[in-house]
């Protein structure tokens, strides 16, 4: 019988980066912070990763730092992960860029965070993951905790086999510190999916004196341009290395997770492409409307970069004639958000009419009455470069809120509210409560 376990979506991600883990580097920042902190203790509590060791910690002075004691650890042959968010992640990019060229299978957990602009913000949106897409890692998005353990075994077996850094990430306290009941997965079971000869053939290309090999040149315009297309095909092969494992996974946990997941009526002709946590409470809000005249849809992505055209095309509906793309980023001067250009780019070939906007920067919270608006704009005004969750009175790109708020939440399900008077104990009493109903009832908590 599957046991079920109340825990947050950094410990579920840790508890599985763990056992892929030889060498982890860290340094602290919130909203990622206790993923290390995690390793850390599993680590001096003499727990084994998957090799039958305990796993290297090493604190470096930065990000920065961490990542380059990662490439250095994956240099030498030893599987390393680190887990970052924010300034943090930019911190790091330089090594990315070396990471997914030179083809070393490091896998990082971000809790997707708002990037210090005009202020300082710790919560969560997008403008972190995006800011490394151009890099080449591979990444993977999740929308709950029970996902984000889950994509956390897809990266890392997918990373091992594809060799090619993978990025798994999910919202930044609105998943990172979501309080979920999730049923526990036999991690024995994971280890049977890794490429033993993917894993060998990493292990036989280490910096080692008994077969030296040269690494690390400079290239002139002669074949630099070649070696950087040369990787086309190892990012086309990455495509079906994650969608392979995601059915092997599929079969143990019993979901059904694709690069995209379609999600709503056969036959929408008004759908949103979004990722990451809205997409649930989109969900809630297509079972809503389309038992109410309207007949709508989503597509949860889940397979960010390599961006598959194809694999979008085969789960949208024949019918679909409107989009909303739903981006958790701002990108001042841009004709568009990332996603959005994406989906743009991917779908220019049909006649569908795709528009797109802006939604939760710094964890604002996306309700059901502002998804049935972005639903309501596809059917009329159609306005593109749109806001939700702000009255925008400067630059009139807000949609307004509809009112009454859809009821979306299911029979019988009670929400609580409770306010902290400030080191009141009464965050840690919640969390107790919550994590007492979910393993000791057979109730459905969420917190």
């Amino acid at each position: 019988m599957s046991k079920y376990k109340t825990m947050d979506a950094n410990e579920a991600v840790a508890r599985v980066a763990y056992k892929f883990t030889e060498v982890a580097g860290i340094y602290p920042i919130t909203p990622a912070s206790p993923m290390a902190e995690k390793i850390d203790v599993l680590s001096s509590n003499n727990e084994i990763n998957f090799w039958g060791n305990k796993v290297k910690i090493v604190e470096m002075q930065s990000e920065a730092g961490a990542a380059a004691m990662v490439h250095g650890a994956l240099q030498s042959g030893a599987l390393s992960s680190t887990f970052t968010a924010s300034q943090g992640l930019l911190l790091m990019i330089p090594t990315l860029y070396k990471l997914a060229g030179e083809m070393l299978p490091g896998v990082i957990h971000v809790a997707a965070r708002s990037l210090s602009t005009h202020s300082l913000s710790i919560f969560g949106d997008h403008q972190d993951i995006y800011a490394v897409r151009q890099t080449g890692v591979c990444m993977l998005s999740s929308a709950s905790p029970e996902e984000a353990y889950h994509m956390a075994m897809i990266a890392h077996l997918s990373s091992i086999k594809s060799s090619l850094p993978f990025i798994n990430f999910f919202d930044g306290f609105r998943t990172s510190h979501e309080i979920d009941k999730i049923k526990e997965v036999d991690l024995a079971k994971i280890e049977t999916l890794i490429d033993k000869n993917a894993l060998k053939q990493f292990r036989d290309r280490a910096i080692s004196n008994a077969h030296p090999n040269t690494r690390g040149t400079a290239e002139n315009e002669d074949v630099y341009f070649q070696h950087a297309e040369s990787r086309n095909k190892d990012y086309t092969n990455a495509i079906e290395i994650v969608e392979n494992y995601m059915n092997k996974i599929n079969k143990i946990t019993k979901k059904d997770y694709k690069p995209f997941n379609y999600y709503g009526s056969k036959n929408a002709d008004k759908v949103i492409i979004a990722m990451g946590s809205v997409c649930e409470c989109i969900e809630e809000v297509v079972d809503k409307l389309n038992t109410t005249g309207y007949n709508v849809g989503l597509v949860k992505v889940h397979l960010y970069r390599p961006f598959s055209i194809n694999h979008l095309k085969e789960v949208l509906p024949k019918t679909v004639k409107q989009i909303a793309v739903l981006d958790r980023t701002k990108e001042p001067g841009s004709v568009g958000e990332p996603l959005y250009l994406d989906v743009v780019n991917a779908l220019k070939d049909t006649n569908i009419n795709i528009i797109g906007g802006r939604y939760g920067l710094s964890s604002k919270n996306t309700t059901p009455s502002m998804i049935k608006a972005v639903y309501d704009n596809l059917k009329e005004e159609k306005k593109n470069n749109f806001t939700i969750g702000i009255e925008d009175d400067v630059t009139n790109l807000s949609l307004p809120e509809v009112k009454p708020a859809p009821i979306t939440s299911a029979k019988g399900t009670v929400e609580c509210k409770f306010w902290g008077l400030g080191g009141d104990g009464t965050v840690g009493a919640n969390k107790n409560s919550t994590k007492i109903i979910g393993d000791h009832t057979d109730k459905y908590i969420q917190a």
